[in-house]
């Protein structure tokens, strides 16, 4: 089942995608209310209204190594930063280039949104806790990323998460394809099994040290070839048993 947030009667609503009709639900896993739209006739909206963006850094060895942090060892523990609720872009949104990086760089990712509140989980657990998995656009000022103190500007600002375009719920993030393409031209193309750490050990580290709450956004980590970005360019994000994430940057 496909889970969809719409912009309908001048507010977000929560939706079930059944073929081409929306069937509007009471929350992110809320059951129908028996009103229906038109699937053409919804704006999509990123699908999730996180408290917070939890963000997995070099999870794949050969992003390590193109990006020359490779230091011979594996990670013992995923490397975390957060993004703000302010980050997220609706799939389709153009996102424009800021002027204060020169090195505006793309990283396409397998996202996740927890459906229920979730603390000290396990591997055994850990999956039931996610509503459903979709694309994530992981947007980077690489230039700020290795002179600033921590990440914030690099990783955080306004829109530097596009997200979408949906909630696939009936999912096995063991082993799919993540690719991404700038003008149609592929620039990543990786695999989940290929992560160093998988869904259900990042959420049980996670939640050792904080609460994940419903509508909570996990990214997983970026394959190798990630890249530079200039106004005009169109990223596609594409989840294998998901779909594509579309970003025009302005």
């Amino acid at each position: 089942m496909r889970t969809v947030r719409i912009q309908h009667a001048g507010q977000p609503q929560w939706g079930q995608l059944d073929d081409q009709t929306v069937h509007l639900t009471t929350g992110l896993t809320g059951e129908r209310t028996g009103e229906t739209v038109p699937f053409e006739q919804s704006a999509l909206l990123a699908p999730a209204e996180p408290t917070k963006i939890v963000c997995v850094g070099r999870n794949y060895l050969d992003h390590i190594r193109e990006l020359g942090n490779d230091t011979g060892d594996l990670p013992t523990e995923p490397g975390i930063f957060l993004k703000g609720p302010n980050a997220l872009a609706e799939p389709g949104g153009t996102v424009q280039r800021p002027s204060w990086t020169q090195n505006f760089h793309f990283e396409g990712e397998l996202a996740l949104v927890i459906g229920t509140r979730a603390r000290n989980l396990t591997p055994e657990n850990a999956l039931a806790h996610v509503a459903g998995y979709t694309c994530g656009l992981d947007l980077t000022a690489r230039d700020l990323q290795k002179t600033d103190l921590q990440w914030f500007r690099a990783k955080a600002a306004d829109r530097f998460c596009p997200l979408g375009p949906w909630l696939e719920t009936e999912f096995d993030p063991a082993d799919v394809r993540v690719t991404t393409r700038v003008n149609g031209v592929v620039k990543q193309d990786g695999r989940t099994s290929h992560m160093i750490f998988d869904v259900p050990t990042i959420l049980t580290y996670l939640t050792r040290f904080v609460t994940l709450e419903p509508g909570d956004v996990v990214l997983t980590g970026t394959p190798e070839g990630v890249g530079p970005l200039v106004s005009g360019d169109t990223v596609e994000v594409e989840v294998e048993g998901v779909g594509v994430l579309s970003t025009p940057i302005g």
